[in-house]
């Protein structure tokens, strides 16, 4: 997605070559296979501990923080490859979209009509809005050992991360669109008349 408004903003003239078909399906393919190995490979990981105490999980989910924890074995191994993996995707991916909107930011700069670039801001934002929000919770939720404590928060953070983020997500978008801001604004203003 970042990619996507990379070109449209920064290279508009060239974005049907650059945003080819191929491209597009490597862009979707290549995630896909690596999360595919990486599941793989964490799941492998997992099923090297041992269980000899309660089988059930305390959370909603099964994650594999909650699940570590009622490892009697050793998950050293484990909790490293997750935290390692964790933070470099996060990292990683987070990094390649906030160096495009770096890029991003300065090519909307140099638009010369304000409206234009409150258009492309507005574009922006909604998506920067829910970056944030979803490795905001991935952060909270996998960059941290697991602990009983770490686990009761986690579920706190993964609420947010699986139901109120995706609820929020047609939210932050539709709001670019301008008859949903005044409905809101209407909302909002009718609120505080009624108080």
């Amino acid at each position: 997605m970042a990619y996507d408004r990379y070109v449209a903003i920064c290279n508009p003239l060239l974005y049907s070559s650059k945003m080819s078909k191929n491209i597009c399906i490597s862009l979707v393919t290549a995630p896909y296979i690596y999360s595919f190995v990486n599941g793989l490979i964490q799941t492998i990981l997992m099923l090297r501990l041992s269980f000899c105490g309660p089988n059930e999980i305390n959370h909603f989910y099964c994650a594999d923080p909650p699940l570590m924890v009622l490892s009697c074995s050793d998950t050293y191994i484990k909790e490293t490859a997750m935290f390692i993996v964790a933070g470099s995707n996060l990292t990683c991916s987070l990094t390649i979209i906030l160096i495009s909107y770096v890029f991003i930011f300065v090519a909307i700069l140099r638009i010369r009509s304000a409206e234009g670039r409150r258009k492309a801001f507005s574009t922006c934002g909604s998506h920067l809005t829910a970056v944030t929000i979803f490795y905001g919770t991935l952060f909270c939720m996998y960059l941290r050992p697991p602990s009983e404590t770490s686990v009761e928060q986690g579920k706190i953070v993964a609420v947010f991360y699986i139901f109120v983020s995706p609820v929020l997500n047609p939210l932050i978008y539709s709001l670019r669109n301008k008859d949903v801001k005044d409905a809101v604004k209407r909302i909002v203003k009718n609120k505080f008349q009624a108080k």
